[in-house]
Protein backbone atom coordinates (compact mmCIF):
# COMPACT_ATOMS: atom_id res chain seq x y z
CA UNK A 1 0.00 0.00 0.00
CA UNK A 2 1.40 3.42 -0.98
CA UNK A 3 1.87 6.07 1.67
CA UNK A 4 2.20 9.80 1.02
CA UNK A 5 3.37 13.07 2.54
CA UNK A 6 1.68 16.42 1.96
CA UNK A 7 4.30 19.19 1.79
CA UNK A 8 3.57 22.92 2.13
CA UNK A 9 5.94 25.45 0.59
CA UNK A 10 4.89 29.04 1.17
CA UNK A 11 6.83 31.69 -0.74
CA UNK A 12 6.83 35.39 -1.49
CA UNK A 13 4.86 35.10 -4.73
CA UNK A 14 2.86 31.88 -4.29
CA UNK A 15 1.86 28.99 -2.05
CA UNK A 16 2.67 25.52 -3.32
CA UNK A 17 1.32 22.28 -1.90
CA UNK A 18 2.63 18.94 -3.17
CA UNK A 19 2.04 15.28 -2.46
CA UNK A 20 5.09 13.01 -2.43
CA UNK A 21 5.44 9.30 -2.02
CA UNK A 22 8.00 8.01 0.45
CA UNK A 23 10.77 7.71 -2.17
CA UNK A 24 10.54 11.32 -3.34
CA UNK A 25 8.26 11.10 -6.36
CA UNK A 26 6.07 14.17 -6.67
CA UNK A 27 2.64 12.69 -7.31
CA UNK A 28 0.82 15.98 -7.86
CA UNK A 29 1.05 19.60 -6.82
CA UNK A 30 -0.93 22.83 -6.82
CA UNK A 31 0.41 26.38 -6.80
CA UNK A 32 -1.75 29.39 -5.96
CA UNK A 33 -0.34 32.86 -6.69
CA UNK A 34 -0.38 35.31 -3.82
CA UNK A 35 -1.86 38.76 -4.16
CA UNK A 36 0.54 41.52 -5.06
CA UNK A 37 2.29 42.87 -1.99
CA UNK A 38 0.84 46.03 -0.49
CA UNK A 39 3.76 48.47 -0.63
CA UNK A 40 3.13 51.77 1.11
CA UNK A 41 4.59 54.44 3.33
CA UNK A 42 8.33 54.42 3.84
CA UNK A 43 9.37 50.86 3.11
CA UNK A 44 6.31 48.97 4.32
CA UNK A 45 5.38 45.69 2.60
CA UNK A 46 2.42 43.52 3.67
CA UNK A 47 0.60 40.45 2.40
CA UNK A 48 -2.94 41.78 1.80
CA UNK A 49 -5.90 40.46 3.77
CA UNK A 50 -5.25 36.91 5.06
CA UNK A 51 -3.43 35.89 1.91
CA UNK A 52 -1.04 33.27 3.32
CA UNK A 53 -3.87 31.27 4.89
CA UNK A 54 -6.41 31.75 2.08
CA UNK A 55 -3.90 30.71 -0.58
CA UNK A 56 -3.03 27.62 1.48
CA UNK A 57 -6.72 26.73 1.75
CA UNK A 58 -7.21 27.10 -2.01
CA UNK A 59 -4.10 25.10 -2.87
CA UNK A 60 -5.01 22.26 -0.50
CA UNK A 61 -8.65 21.94 -1.51
CA UNK A 62 -7.81 21.97 -5.24
CA UNK A 63 -4.96 19.50 -4.81
CA UNK A 64 -6.85 17.04 -2.64
CA UNK A 65 -9.89 17.11 -4.92
CA UNK A 66 -7.59 16.08 -7.77
CA UNK A 67 -5.54 13.52 -5.84
CA UNK A 68 -6.45 10.02 -7.03
CA UNK A 69 -5.15 8.18 -3.99
CA UNK A 70 -6.83 7.54 -0.66
CA UNK A 71 -6.56 10.55 1.65
CA UNK A 72 -6.10 8.14 4.56
CA UNK A 73 -2.81 7.05 2.98
CA UNK A 74 -1.34 10.51 3.66
CA UNK A 75 0.77 10.03 6.79
CA UNK A 76 1.73 13.61 7.63
CA UNK A 77 1.96 17.27 6.65
CA UNK A 78 5.27 19.13 6.37
CA UNK A 79 4.77 22.84 7.01
CA UNK A 80 7.20 25.24 5.39
CA UNK A 81 6.70 28.92 4.74
CA UNK A 82 8.55 32.11 3.97
CA UNK A 83 11.10 33.35 6.50
CA UNK A 84 11.74 36.79 7.97
CA UNK A 85 8.04 37.68 8.10
CA UNK A 86 6.18 38.89 11.18
CA UNK A 87 2.64 37.85 12.04
CA UNK A 88 0.71 39.69 14.76
CA UNK A 89 -2.11 37.55 16.13
CA UNK A 90 -5.11 38.02 18.38
CA UNK A 91 -5.71 35.59 21.25
CA UNK A 92 -7.72 33.21 19.06
CA UNK A 93 -4.89 33.01 16.51
CA UNK A 94 -6.40 35.20 13.81
CA UNK A 95 -4.46 38.09 12.31
CA UNK A 96 -4.50 41.39 14.17
CA UNK A 97 -3.10 43.02 11.01
CA UNK A 98 -1.74 41.81 7.65
CA UNK A 99 1.43 39.71 7.75
CA UNK A 100 4.54 41.85 7.36
CA UNK A 101 6.65 40.58 4.46
CA UNK A 102 10.43 40.24 4.69
CA UNK A 103 10.81 43.34 2.49
CA UNK A 104 9.06 45.46 5.15
CA UNK A 105 11.39 47.97 6.80
CA UNK A 106 9.84 47.10 10.19
CA UNK A 107 11.46 43.66 10.00
CA UNK A 108 14.91 45.25 10.27
CA UNK A 109 14.14 46.06 13.93
CA UNK A 110 12.64 44.17 16.85
CA UNK A 111 8.89 44.28 17.41
CA UNK A 112 7.60 47.12 19.56
CA UNK A 113 4.15 46.73 21.06
CA UNK A 114 1.61 49.34 19.93
CA UNK A 115 -1.72 47.55 19.56
CA UNK A 116 -3.51 45.91 22.51
CA UNK A 117 -5.29 43.58 20.08
CA UNK A 118 -1.96 41.82 19.49
CA UNK A 119 -1.67 38.77 21.76
CA UNK A 120 1.04 36.79 19.92
CA UNK A 121 4.00 37.78 17.75
CA UNK A 122 5.29 35.00 15.53
CA UNK A 123 6.53 34.00 12.08
CA UNK A 124 4.67 32.82 8.99
CA UNK A 125 5.21 29.20 10.06
CA UNK A 126 3.99 29.99 13.56
CA UNK A 127 0.82 31.59 12.24
CA UNK A 128 0.04 28.69 9.90
CA UNK A 129 0.80 26.18 12.66
CA UNK A 130 -1.84 27.85 14.85
CA UNK A 131 -4.37 27.83 12.00
CA UNK A 132 -3.74 24.15 11.23
CA UNK A 133 -3.32 22.71 14.74
CA UNK A 134 -4.49 25.28 17.29
CA UNK A 135 -1.06 25.02 18.94
CA UNK A 136 1.00 28.08 19.85
CA UNK A 137 4.19 26.35 18.70
CA UNK A 138 6.73 27.13 16.01
CA UNK A 139 9.96 25.77 14.62
CA UNK A 140 12.96 27.34 16.34
CA UNK A 141 14.69 27.24 12.94
CA UNK A 142 12.59 30.03 11.37
CA UNK A 143 13.62 32.84 13.72
CA UNK A 144 15.98 34.73 11.45
CA UNK A 145 16.40 38.42 12.26
CA UNK A 146 15.74 40.60 15.33
CA UNK A 147 14.13 38.14 17.73
CA UNK A 148 15.11 37.54 21.40
CA UNK A 149 16.64 34.18 20.54
CA UNK A 150 20.07 32.76 21.26
CA UNK A 151 21.57 32.11 17.79
CA UNK A 152 23.58 29.12 19.04
CA UNK A 153 21.09 27.25 21.23
CA UNK A 154 18.02 28.55 19.35
CA UNK A 155 16.14 29.08 22.62
CA UNK A 156 14.58 32.31 23.83
CA UNK A 157 17.15 34.24 25.84
CA UNK A 158 17.02 33.20 29.49
CA UNK A 159 18.87 36.28 30.69
CA UNK A 160 16.10 38.75 31.53
CA UNK A 161 18.29 41.82 31.03
CA UNK A 162 19.19 40.75 27.51
CA UNK A 163 15.65 39.61 26.76
CA UNK A 164 14.21 42.95 27.91
CA UNK A 165 16.15 44.86 25.24
CA UNK A 166 13.67 43.40 22.71
CA UNK A 167 10.68 45.09 24.39
CA UNK A 168 8.38 42.10 24.04
CA UNK A 169 6.63 40.06 26.72
CA UNK A 170 7.55 36.36 26.84
CA UNK A 171 3.87 35.46 26.88
CA UNK A 172 3.57 36.86 23.34
CA UNK A 173 6.05 34.33 21.95
CA UNK A 174 5.33 30.78 20.84
CA UNK A 175 6.86 27.62 22.27
CA UNK A 176 9.86 26.61 20.18
CA UNK A 177 10.37 23.08 18.84
CA UNK A 178 13.13 21.50 16.75
CA UNK A 179 12.76 21.15 12.99
CA UNK A 180 11.51 17.71 11.92
CA UNK A 181 9.26 17.54 15.01
CA UNK A 182 5.51 16.99 15.23
CA UNK A 183 3.86 20.33 16.09
CA UNK A 184 0.34 18.99 16.56
CA UNK A 185 -2.48 17.52 14.50
CA UNK A 186 -4.97 18.92 12.00
CA UNK A 187 -8.01 20.28 13.83
CA UNK A 188 -11.58 19.75 12.70
CA UNK A 189 -11.83 23.42 11.67
CA UNK A 190 -8.60 23.22 9.65
CA UNK A 191 -9.78 20.00 8.02
CA UNK A 192 -13.02 21.64 6.90
CA UNK A 193 -11.11 24.65 5.57
CA UNK A 194 -8.41 22.74 3.67
CA UNK A 195 -9.65 19.21 3.06
CA UNK A 196 -6.66 17.74 4.93
CA UNK A 197 -7.88 14.81 7.04
CA UNK A 198 -8.46 15.62 10.71
CA UNK A 199 -5.84 14.25 13.08
CA UNK A 200 -2.92 14.13 10.63
CA UNK A 201 0.38 15.13 12.27
CA UNK A 202 1.77 18.50 11.20
CA UNK A 203 5.58 18.60 11.16
CA UNK A 204 7.89 21.58 11.67
CA UNK A 205 10.52 22.48 9.11
CA UNK A 206 12.82 25.54 9.21
CA UNK A 207 13.38 28.84 7.45
CA UNK A 208 12.60 28.36 3.78
CA UNK A 209 16.23 28.52 2.60
CA UNK A 210 17.32 25.79 5.03
CA UNK A 211 14.39 23.64 3.93
CA UNK A 212 15.44 24.21 0.33
CA UNK A 213 19.00 23.18 1.16
CA UNK A 214 17.76 19.94 2.69
CA UNK A 215 15.43 19.26 -0.23
CA UNK A 216 18.22 19.79 -2.76
CA UNK A 217 20.42 17.19 -1.08
CA UNK A 218 23.06 19.72 -0.01
CA UNK A 219 25.95 18.14 1.97
CA UNK A 220 29.33 19.26 3.31
CA UNK A 221 31.53 18.49 0.31
CA UNK A 222 32.23 21.92 -1.15
CA UNK A 223 28.96 22.02 -3.06
CA UNK A 224 27.16 25.37 -3.21
CA UNK A 225 23.40 25.62 -3.69
CA UNK A 226 22.11 28.63 -5.61
CA UNK A 227 18.45 29.25 -4.81
CA UNK A 228 16.55 31.04 -7.56
CA UNK A 229 13.61 32.75 -5.91
CA UNK A 230 12.32 36.23 -5.30
CA UNK A 231 15.39 36.43 -3.09
CA UNK A 232 18.37 34.71 -4.70
CA UNK A 233 21.17 33.46 -2.49
CA UNK A 234 23.88 30.80 -2.32
CA UNK A 235 24.25 28.36 0.55
CA UNK A 236 26.41 25.70 2.16
CA UNK A 237 25.75 23.57 5.23
CA UNK A 238 27.74 23.04 8.42
CA UNK A 239 27.38 22.19 12.08
CA UNK A 240 28.27 25.33 14.04
CA UNK A 241 27.15 28.94 14.38
CA UNK A 242 29.68 31.52 13.17
CA UNK A 243 29.13 35.00 14.59
CA UNK A 244 32.29 36.57 13.19
CA UNK A 245 31.75 36.14 9.45
CA UNK A 246 31.71 39.16 7.14
CA UNK A 247 30.69 37.67 3.78
CA UNK A 248 28.02 35.25 4.96
CA UNK A 249 25.83 34.57 7.95
CA UNK A 250 24.69 31.50 9.82
CA UNK A 251 21.04 30.44 9.82
CA UNK A 252 19.43 27.53 11.66
CA UNK A 253 19.40 24.37 9.56
CA UNK A 254 16.52 22.06 8.71
CA UNK A 255 17.54 19.30 11.14
CA UNK A 256 18.65 19.68 14.76
CA UNK A 257 22.32 20.65 15.13
CA UNK A 258 22.68 21.83 11.54
CA UNK A 259 23.43 25.36 10.38
CA UNK A 260 23.09 26.92 6.96
CA UNK A 261 25.77 29.34 5.75
CA UNK A 262 24.28 31.90 3.42
CA UNK A 263 26.05 34.42 1.22
CA UNK A 264 24.84 37.87 0.35
CA UNK A 265 22.08 37.71 -2.22
CA UNK A 266 19.87 39.49 -4.73
CA UNK A 267 16.61 41.06 -3.58
CA UNK A 268 13.76 40.64 -6.09
CA UNK A 269 16.07 38.48 -8.18
CA UNK A 270 13.70 36.32 -10.22
CA UNK A 271 11.16 39.13 -10.17
CA UNK A 272 13.58 40.92 -12.50
CA UNK A 273 13.34 38.04 -14.97
CA UNK A 274 9.54 38.31 -14.80
CA UNK A 275 9.86 42.06 -15.39
CA UNK A 276 11.84 41.44 -18.60
CA UNK A 277 9.24 38.96 -19.81
CA UNK A 278 6.47 41.46 -19.14
CA UNK A 279 8.38 44.20 -20.96
CA UNK A 280 8.50 42.04 -24.10
CA UNK A 281 4.71 42.02 -23.98
CA UNK A 282 2.00 40.31 -25.97
CA UNK A 283 4.16 39.64 -29.04
CA UNK A 284 6.24 37.20 -26.99
CA UNK A 285 3.11 35.33 -25.89
CA UNK A 286 1.59 35.33 -29.37
CA UNK A 287 4.68 33.92 -31.08
CA UNK A 288 5.25 31.38 -28.33
CA UNK A 289 1.66 30.16 -28.64
CA UNK A 290 1.97 29.87 -32.43
CA UNK A 291 4.96 27.57 -31.91
CA UNK A 292 3.35 25.55 -29.10
CA UNK A 293 5.87 26.89 -26.61
CA UNK A 294 5.45 28.52 -23.25
CA UNK A 295 6.53 32.18 -23.12
CA UNK A 296 9.40 31.10 -20.84
CA UNK A 297 10.60 28.45 -23.30
CA UNK A 298 10.47 30.88 -26.22
CA UNK A 299 12.28 33.56 -24.23
CA UNK A 300 15.02 31.08 -23.39
CA UNK A 301 15.30 30.21 -27.06
CA UNK A 302 15.72 33.89 -27.94
CA UNK A 303 18.28 34.39 -25.17
CA UNK A 304 20.30 31.37 -26.31
CA UNK A 305 20.65 32.98 -29.76
CA UNK A 306 22.36 36.04 -28.21
CA UNK A 307 26.17 35.74 -28.10
CA UNK A 308 27.80 34.85 -24.79
CA UNK A 309 28.34 38.12 -22.92
CA UNK A 310 25.24 39.81 -24.40
CA UNK A 311 27.51 41.87 -26.67
CA UNK A 312 28.68 44.05 -23.81
CA UNK A 313 25.35 44.68 -22.04
CA UNK A 314 25.72 44.38 -18.27
CA UNK A 315 22.93 44.26 -15.66
CA UNK A 316 23.37 45.18 -11.99
CA UNK A 317 20.59 43.56 -9.96
CA UNK A 318 19.84 46.26 -7.39
CA UNK A 319 16.13 46.41 -8.25
CA UNK A 320 15.25 46.51 -4.54
CA UNK A 321 17.61 48.57 -2.40
CA UNK A 322 18.86 47.20 0.90
CA UNK A 323 17.37 49.00 3.94
CA UNK A 324 20.68 50.68 4.84
CA UNK A 325 21.47 51.57 1.21
CA UNK A 326 18.29 53.27 -0.03
CA UNK A 327 20.08 54.91 -2.98
CA UNK A 328 20.77 51.57 -4.74
CA UNK A 329 19.13 51.12 -8.12
CA UNK A 330 19.05 48.45 -10.80
CA UNK A 331 21.14 49.30 -13.83
CA UNK A 332 21.74 48.15 -17.39
CA UNK A 333 25.03 49.49 -18.72
CA UNK A 334 26.43 49.32 -22.24
CA UNK A 335 23.42 49.73 -24.52
CA UNK A 336 23.83 50.35 -28.22
CA UNK A 337 21.55 50.03 -31.24
CA UNK A 338 21.89 46.29 -31.68
CA UNK A 339 20.64 45.46 -28.19
CA UNK A 340 17.03 44.31 -28.07
CA UNK A 341 14.77 42.42 -25.68
CA UNK A 342 16.62 39.07 -25.92
CA UNK A 343 19.90 40.85 -25.09
CA UNK A 344 18.28 42.36 -22.00
CA UNK A 345 16.97 38.93 -20.96
CA UNK A 346 20.32 37.20 -21.35
CA UNK A 347 22.10 40.10 -19.62
CA UNK A 348 19.81 39.73 -16.59
CA UNK A 349 20.61 36.01 -16.39
CA UNK A 350 24.34 36.71 -16.71
CA UNK A 351 24.10 39.48 -14.11
CA UNK A 352 22.45 37.11 -11.65
CA UNK A 353 25.15 34.49 -12.25
CA UNK A 354 28.00 37.05 -11.93
CA UNK A 355 26.57 38.42 -8.70
CA UNK A 356 26.09 35.00 -7.14
CA UNK A 357 29.54 33.84 -8.27
CA UNK A 358 31.10 36.81 -6.47
CA UNK A 359 29.00 36.36 -3.34
CA UNK A 360 29.57 32.58 -3.20
CA UNK A 361 33.29 32.99 -3.79
CA UNK A 362 33.56 35.52 -0.95
CA UNK A 363 31.76 33.08 1.36
CA UNK A 364 34.00 30.16 0.40
CA UNK A 365 37.19 32.22 0.66
CA UNK A 366 36.27 33.34 4.16
CA UNK A 367 35.41 29.79 5.18
CA UNK A 368 38.62 28.47 3.64
CA UNK A 369 36.71 26.03 1.44
CA UNK A 370 37.04 25.35 -2.28
CA UNK A 371 33.85 25.24 -4.30
CA UNK A 372 33.56 21.87 -6.02
CA UNK A 373 30.11 21.89 -7.66
CA UNK A 374 26.80 23.72 -7.94
CA UNK A 375 23.22 22.74 -7.36
CA UNK A 376 20.65 25.14 -8.85
CA UNK A 377 17.12 25.05 -7.45
CA UNK A 378 13.91 26.95 -8.06
CA UNK A 379 11.81 27.49 -11.15
CA UNK A 380 14.61 29.32 -12.96
CA UNK A 381 16.61 26.10 -13.11
CA UNK A 382 14.11 24.73 -15.64
CA UNK A 383 15.82 26.84 -18.30
CA UNK A 384 18.77 25.11 -20.00
CA UNK A 385 20.20 28.51 -20.90
CA UNK A 386 20.33 29.66 -17.27
CA UNK A 387 21.89 26.35 -16.19
CA UNK A 388 24.64 26.65 -18.81
CA UNK A 389 25.30 30.28 -17.87
CA UNK A 390 25.77 29.25 -14.23
CA UNK A 391 28.17 26.46 -15.20
CA UNK A 392 30.20 28.81 -17.41
CA UNK A 393 30.29 31.77 -15.00
CA UNK A 394 31.24 29.59 -12.00
CA UNK A 395 33.49 27.33 -14.06
CA UNK A 396 31.93 24.33 -12.30
CA UNK A 397 29.43 21.59 -13.14
CA UNK A 398 25.90 22.76 -12.36
CA UNK A 399 23.29 20.18 -11.34
CA UNK A 400 19.53 20.33 -11.10
CA UNK A 401 17.32 17.71 -9.50
CA UNK A 402 14.23 15.90 -10.72
CA UNK A 403 12.25 17.86 -8.12
CA UNK A 404 13.75 21.34 -8.39
CA UNK A 405 11.16 22.87 -6.08
CA UNK A 406 13.53 21.89 -3.31
CA UNK A 407 11.63 23.57 -0.46
CA UNK A 408 8.62 21.30 -0.89
CA UNK A 409 10.95 18.29 -1.04
CA UNK A 410 12.67 19.52 2.13
CA UNK A 411 9.32 19.76 3.90
CA UNK A 412 8.58 16.19 2.86
CA UNK A 413 11.99 15.02 4.16
CA UNK A 414 11.39 16.76 7.51
CA UNK A 415 8.09 14.89 7.76
CA UNK A 416 9.72 11.56 6.92
CA UNK A 417 12.31 12.16 9.64
CA UNK A 418 9.76 13.23 12.26
CA UNK A 419 7.66 10.14 11.61
CA UNK A 420 10.65 7.77 11.73
CA UNK A 421 10.39 6.75 8.07
CA UNK A 422 14.13 7.38 7.70
CA UNK A 423 16.68 7.29 10.50
CA UNK A 424 18.68 10.39 9.54
CA UNK A 425 19.19 13.23 7.07
CA UNK A 426 21.52 11.32 4.75
CA UNK A 427 19.33 8.25 4.49
CA UNK A 428 16.34 10.43 3.63
CA UNK A 429 18.32 12.29 0.96
CA UNK A 430 19.59 9.01 -0.51
CA UNK A 431 16.03 7.72 -0.85
CA UNK A 432 14.18 10.89 -1.83
CA UNK A 433 16.47 13.28 -3.77
CA UNK A 434 17.41 12.33 -7.34
CA UNK A 435 19.64 14.33 -9.74
CA UNK A 436 18.09 15.17 -13.10
CA UNK A 437 21.09 16.33 -15.15
CA UNK A 438 24.37 18.24 -14.93
CA UNK A 439 25.66 21.06 -17.17
CA UNK A 440 29.42 21.12 -17.75
CA UNK A 441 31.28 24.41 -18.23
CA UNK A 442 32.55 25.31 -21.71
CA UNK A 443 36.19 26.38 -21.43
CA UNK A 444 36.07 29.30 -23.89
CA UNK A 445 32.92 30.67 -22.24
CA UNK A 446 34.48 30.30 -18.79
CA UNK A 447 37.46 32.37 -19.90
CA UNK A 448 35.30 35.13 -21.42
CA UNK A 449 33.01 35.37 -18.39
CA UNK A 450 36.00 35.43 -16.06
CA UNK A 451 37.43 38.46 -17.89
CA UNK A 452 34.06 40.22 -18.01
CA UNK A 453 33.51 39.67 -14.30
CA UNK A 454 37.02 40.58 -13.16
CA UNK A 455 37.60 43.60 -15.39
CA UNK A 456 34.11 45.09 -15.69
CA UNK A 457 31.17 43.59 -13.80
CA UNK A 458 32.69 43.44 -10.32
CA UNK A 459 33.63 47.14 -10.63
CA UNK A 460 30.32 48.54 -11.91
CA UNK A 461 28.37 48.87 -8.64
CA UNK A 462 31.27 50.31 -6.58
CA UNK A 463 32.11 52.79 -9.35
CA UNK A 464 28.56 54.03 -9.85
CA UNK A 465 27.52 53.95 -6.18
CA UNK A 466 28.57 57.56 -5.40
CA UNK A 467 26.59 58.86 -8.38
CA UNK A 468 23.48 56.98 -7.29
CA UNK A 469 23.86 58.31 -3.76
CA UNK A 470 24.02 61.84 -5.17
CA UNK A 471 20.94 61.19 -7.32
CA UNK A 472 19.08 59.84 -4.30
CA UNK A 473 19.92 63.01 -2.42
CA UNK A 474 18.60 65.20 -5.23
CA UNK A 475 15.26 63.43 -5.44
CA UNK A 476 14.77 63.01 -1.69
CA UNK A 477 15.90 66.42 -0.46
Amino acid sequence: MNKYILAIDGGTQSTKVAIFDLIGNEITSETVPLQELHLYGTGRAEHPDDDLWVSLQRACTTLLDRFEGDLHDIVGVGLGSIRCCRALLTEDGSLASPVQNWMDIRLSAAYEHEDDAVHYVTTATGYLTFRLTGEAKDTRANYVGPWPIDPTTLDWYEDEKRFSTYKIDRSMLFELVDPATVLGTITEAASKATGIPKGLPVVSTANDKAVEGLGSGLVQDGTVLVSLGTYITSMMVGDSYDSSAHNYWSNPGAVPGEFLYESNGIRRGMSTVTWIKDLMGSDLITVAKSRNLTPEAYLNELGAAVPVGSEGLYTVLHWLARPKHPHERGMMVGFNGKHKGPHMFRSVLEGIAFTMKNHAQAMCDERGIDMTALIISGGGSNGDLFMQIFADVFGLPARRNVVNGSASMGAAICTALALGIYRDRQQAIDHMVRPRDTFKPVDKHVALYERMNRDVYSKLAPTLDPLLATSHGIFNS
